[in-house]
């Protein structure tokens, strides 16, 4: 499992300049330092057709809106029904926005040829578990219900993120079939946290000096999850949902060098043995985080271009 030439590189340059870790800054500082490090290597911003802020309101009214960005892609007609995706960004459940995913979200919608709908779920610690999973369902049952007013159609839907976008993903389809509810055509999990209290390898193997150490960890899950008795609750650790059947077909991308690696994998292979169709992706020698830094790794660029294959395949055949 070596660790790719330029992984290693930018590695060796955060720790030579003692760049400080997430677990060691402030929730404000953490979200300021990931804000830098995607508009420094993420994706330019690619042309699309359209931009829309969509204020999506909270399942209850006290909370206000949850806001969304729909992208519409150049090949689609003004007036054109899309199929839509809906992306929840990574981030340990603290950190990240929709404006720091903007430039993969335009690359996704281009690549596709379907609606984006980037949902800025509410973030812990202000909004501790479980704001976002809550959010990231509301998100999904009032944009298809509002089909006609976003122009996308609510029986071709796909539900993608990375990280702890990827676990609210997951989480998201399997309370859809739970409730006999609408089922997306597509689960396009990018890395995904699938297990918060994993001992597999892979934590131990890539738990220090790999982008994602335990330490920061910790430091995300203590705050998404300030009572640790919700730690083994499905809607955080998915894995143990206990049924995976009738879920939707899913494409795992993943980082080889990674802590989280092995929890990805043996979400796959549960789905699998439920008669789930599962397509595996692992990029060799990646790290956590790779797929939203399109500028600095070339694997990143053909992990996205994948994505959107899948997407494109799921939603327009």
């Amino acid at each position: 499992m070596a660790l790719d030439p330029q992984a290693q590189a930018l590695l060796a340059m955060i720790y030579r300049v003692g760049a400080p870790r997430f677990h060691e800054l402030d929730t404000h500082q953490a979200r300021r330092s990931f804000e830098k490090l995607q508009g420094t290597f993420g994706p330019e911003a690619r042309a699309v057709s359209s931009v829309t802020e969509v204020p999506i309101p909270a399942t209850h009214a006290k909370d206000g809106v949850i806001m969304a960005r729909l992208y519409r892609p150049l090949s689609a007609g003004p007036d054109e029904i899309l199929p839509v995706a809906f992306y929840f960004h990574g981030g340990g459940w603290c950190i990240g926005d929709v404006a720091s995913y903007d430039g993969l979200c335009r690359e996704l919608a281009h690549l596709s040829g379907v609606a984006v709908l980037s949902v800025d779920y509410r973030l812990a610690p202000e909004h501790p578990f479980p704001t976002a999973v809550e959010d990231a369902l509301r998100a999904v049952t009032w944009s298809l219900a509002n089909a006609a007013l976003l122009g996308i159609d609510p029986s071709r839907f796909a539900l993608a993120g990375d990280s702890a976008g990827g676990t609210l993903s997951a989480v998201t389809a399997l309370q859809l079939r739970n409730a006999n509810g609408p089922q997306a055509a597509l689960q396009l999990l990018i890395y995904p946290c699938t297990d918060i209290l994993s001992q597999r390898p892979s934590r131990r193997e890539f738990a220090s000096g790999y982008f994602l150490d335990t330490e920061s960890l910790a430091w995300f899950f203590e705050r998404y999850l300030p009572n640790q008795d919700d730690w083994n609750d499905w809607r955080a650790s998915p894995i143990n949902a206990g049924r995976f059947d009738g879920l939707p077909p899913a494409t795992f991308i993943l980082a080889e060098c990674d802590p989280l690696t092995d929890d990805g994998k043996a979400y796959a292979a549960l789905l699998g043995e439920a008669g789930v169709p599962v397509a595996v992706h692992e990029f060799e020698g990646m790290v956590h985080g790779f797929f939203s830094l399109g500028k600095y790794f070339p694997q990143a660029v053909k992990a996205v271009e994948r994505a959107g294959d899948a997407l494109r395949a799921a939603l327009l055949g």
